[in-house]
């Protein structure tokens, strides 16, 4: 889902979003709070074909 006129800023909580994963279950950002260290890595362009 694309979410238009949300900016992203330095030092901020991202937020909250939720993916399907490989093995097929869904992952929310919620999952790793207060377990783990995320790094959130944002691609603009689709690397699909390479």
């Amino acid at each position: 889902m694309l979410y238009e006129g949300v900016m992203l800023r330095y030092g901020h909580p991202a937020p909250t979003f939720a993916l399907p994963a490989t093995s097929g279950r869904t992952v929310s950002l919620a999952d790793f709070k207060g377990t783990a260290d995320v790094v959130l890595l944002f691609y603009c362009y689709d690397w699909g074909g390479i």
